[in-house]
């Protein structure tokens, strides 16, 4: 006699908003299976009786069949006593004490929804909120979990009888599609001027839209995550209107385009480039500009050769393009520095002396988002910003810490991360905690994973710069509070992504991060495993003079590295720099070292080169000298300047007196870059240990494919999480699972 089994599944992971309970119901069908499947606070239980080889097969299909944006990080299976069900069936979601599972990222329209968008015999026909259970809104209209209609922004929208039906249908496209909508029962647009005139509704308000960007107006419209500024990528004169009235210089904007095909025939993609840009990501990528060939406006990226481009990811953006004569620029809506805004009351409050015309839907965006942005290093992804699309990111770690842990991260590029069931939860990019709303945006996404969880830690980590806002923020909180030295936490980032446990070689650096000494680093080797590290190699350190004047006021890194070396020699050739009284004033504060703190940071010795290079006027957004020297590059020079080590210490300065000799910035850029990447060899070649990059210096593409061209060791960076700041996070919560 052939016997039945009855066995339960206990699964977490990317389990639900993603079609997997249906999923596993077409699956007991297939197989003749009985029981039933629910969503839990963890993530899905589902308990199946029938044969054996049945339950086999079921097995085989459910790790192999997965919906395409489910992932299972673990599973448990146990055998029970069989319950002789006559059906399989979808129940309910059990609402437990404890919250773990996982909120997705928002994700970008999917083929199937895109079909139906343009197909006239569909009921959704130029829907402009069209989704279902494998593309559209999560994160960002997510209350708290489980992940059901009530716990959303959608629920004040009732469904209509043909959406009841497509949702509680198991065996539909659309079942527990959360934000499932039509033009019957759905959010609704509304065009209006910046001074709240109504203009337009619905499909109406897309098309005079179009119209307005197409004769030259800069208007706002709500996206996933918050507001896009959108405006002409091809019109000059209406960039330079842009810039003017967002005060932003020189910072690149990101270009929309209708299709792959428009992306090509304004820039030169790699076969990966072109299929990370078409993704269901579908985050900003940046990518090699064909300047000869293109249409694209000067004044989208000056003076780089880069280009930050991306596809339509909601339906209302593509239908958005069905108007349009050009790509678009579609840059995040906020005052410089600050986070996206995502209310009309604050875009009109914020930029009314910016946009003229806004879109705006009355589904609220609960938690908001930017766009993220990457670069490919051939195969390899390079994380710059994570975000929409990418974020909330999560993996599973190998810890038996039951813990609830904080980690609050930097100052810049801030995420923060939570450790919570064994899994790493990092939060989207919330940006430099330099203003007041980043500062609140902080405390606030702190605030929206407490909600999503019901997460109090038990212990905070943050970065030991006792300045940090995040830093005095832990301090406040009556947790216990562990610091973690930034630039190992760059590391250990890396080392927990890639499962590093033990000794590797950590070459860290990046702009700033308070060091042990209380000096500033930045140019840093470090020996290092879980456990502590040791800095064995640094960069000479320079004054860095009027501390964060500097990083504005780039020449001053200059001056302080030439009189570092010629002494008052340098005076003559810094005239060209500042004017007699300035240079003055910049003496004495060297001479007498006023707030001129030490600083061994290779992201500062990128400004001075810039200034060497011809660039003038104070930085206007970071990482700005990096594209600037990445831009000149040239690939046939391949000398170097002269550097010596010395114990525990790189001499580099006499090579700043080398390139005034040298005069030609694309030698200069040409030859500072191979030399970085010399010292870094000759480094490696001291030890035997596997290397690991971090830090927001190595976002720099041209200096990266040189090291992994020439590096002989095993060699690892984020390639999941931010290589910048924004991946910090993830190190100190590695940092604090290690007992």
């Amino acid at each position: 006699m052939i016997s039945k089994f009855r066995l339960i599944y206990h699964i977490e992971g990317i389990v639900q908003g993603v079609g997997f309970r249906p999923f596993v119901y077409t699956l007991a069908l297939r197989f003749h299976l009985k029981g039933f499947v629910l969503n839990n606070s963890k993530g899905v239980i589902i308990e199946i009786e029938g044969f054996e080889e049945s339950l086999d097969s079921f097995e085989q299909a459910l790790f192999k069949e997965l919906p395409p944006l489910a992932r299972i990080d673990f599973w448990q299976k146990n055998r029970l006593t069989c319950k002789n069900d006559t059906r399989f069936e979808i129940r309910q979601s059990d609402e437990a004490s404890t919250k773990s599972s996982l909120v997705l990222p928002d994700m970008s329209i999917c083929d199937d929804c895109l079909k139906e968008l343009y197909d006239p015999n569909n009921r959704r026909y130029h829907y402009f909120f069209i989704n279902c259970t494998h593309c559209g809104p999560r994160y960002s209209i997510i209350k708290t979990v489980p992940y059901d209609r009530p716990y959303t922004s959608m629920q004040p929208f009732v469904m209509c009888e043909a959406c009841q039906s497509e949702y509680t249908n198991p065996l539909d496209r659309r079942y527990h599609a959360q934000p499932i909508s039509c033009p019957t029962c759905g959010p609704t647009l509304s065009l209006c001027s910046i001074n709240g005139e109504l203009l337009a509704t619905n499909e109406a308000a897309i098309v005079k839209l179009a119209d307005l960007i197409n004769v030259g107006h800069i208007v706002a419209l709500k996206g996933m995550g918050g507001f896009h500024l959108i405006c002409d990528a091809t019109s000059d004169r209406v960039l330079a209107s842009l810039r003017e009235r967002k005060h932003r210089p020189s910072k690149p904007f990101a270009v929309m385009f209708k299709t792959i095909e428009a992306i090509k025939e304004e820039c030169i993609l790699s076969a990966q480039e072109e299929e990370g840009i078409c993704s269901l990501l579908r985050p900003i990528v940046l990518v090699k500009r064909n300047v000869k060939a293109s249409k694209i406006s000067g004044l989208i990226a000056p003076r780089i050769d880069r280009l930050g481009v991306f596809l339509p990811y909601t339906p209302l953006h593509v239908m958005l393009f069905e108007y349009l004569k050009n790509p678009i620029v579609a840059t995040s809506a906020n005052r410089s520095g600050e986070p996206i805004i995502s209310e009309a009351t604050v875009l009109k409050q914020k930029l009314h002396d910016v946009v003229e015309y806004y879109l705006d839907y009355n589904r609220e965006i609960v938690n908001s988002s930017d766009d993220s942005v990457l670069q490919y290093l051939g195969d390899k992804t390079l994380l710059m910003r994570s975000s929409r699309g990418i974020a909330p990111k999560s993996f599973r770690v190998d810890s038996s810490d039951e813990r609830k842990i904080l980690a609050v991260g930097a100052h810049q590029k801030n995420a923060i991360a939570i450790y919570l069931n064994h899994q790493i939860i990092v939060s989207p990019y919330i940006g430099d905690l330099d203003n007041i709303a980043s500062n609140e945006l902080f405390e606030k996404m702190i605030e929206r994973f407490s909600r999503f969880y019901d997460f109090t830690p038990d212990l905070i980590v943050g970065d030991l710069h006792p300045n940090y806002v995040s830093t005095q923020w832990a301090k406040r909180q009556n947790i216990p509070f562990v610091q973690v030295q930034h630039h190992y936490a760059h590391i250990l980032s890396a080392m927990c992504e890639h499962k590093l446990s033990g000794k590797v070689l950590g070459i860290a650096w990046d702009g700033t991060g308070y060091g042990d000494d209380g000096t500033i680093w930045g140019g840093e080797f470090l020996v290092c495993d879980p456990s502590g590290y040791e800095r064995v190699c640094f960069f000479e350190p320079f004054p860095l003079l009027g501390a964060d004047a500097s990083i504005k006021e780039i020449k001053r890194i200059l001056a302080s590295l030439l009189w570092d070396v010629l002494g008052d020699e340098a005076d003559a050739l810094l005239l060209d720099y500042f004017d007699e009284k300035a240079l003055k004033r910049l003496k004495q504060i060297y001479t007498k070292k006023i707030n001129s703190p030490l600083c061994s940071s290779v992201g500062r010795l990128f400004d001075a080169v810039a200034v060497l290079c011809g660039m003038e006027g104070n930085v206007s957004y970071d990482g700005e000298s990096g594209l600037l020297i990445e831009a000149l590059y040239d690939p046939a020079i391949t000398d170097r300047y002269t550097f010596e080590i010395d114990d525990k210490m790189i001499r580099y300065k006499p090579m700043f007196a080398q390139m005034l000799h040298d005069k030609e910035p694309r030698l200069i850029a040409s030859k500072f870059i191979n030399t970085l990447v010399e010292m870094a060899l000759t480094i490696s070649h001291r030890y035997t240990y596997p290397i690991v990059l971090g830090g927001g210096v190595f976002q720099n593409r041209t200096l990266m494919e040189q090291i992994l061209q020439n590096v002989t060791q095993p060699l690892y960076f984020p390639l999941q999480l931010a290589i910048n700041d924004g991946g910090i996070c993830v190190g100190q919560i590695y940092k604090s699972l290690q007992k």
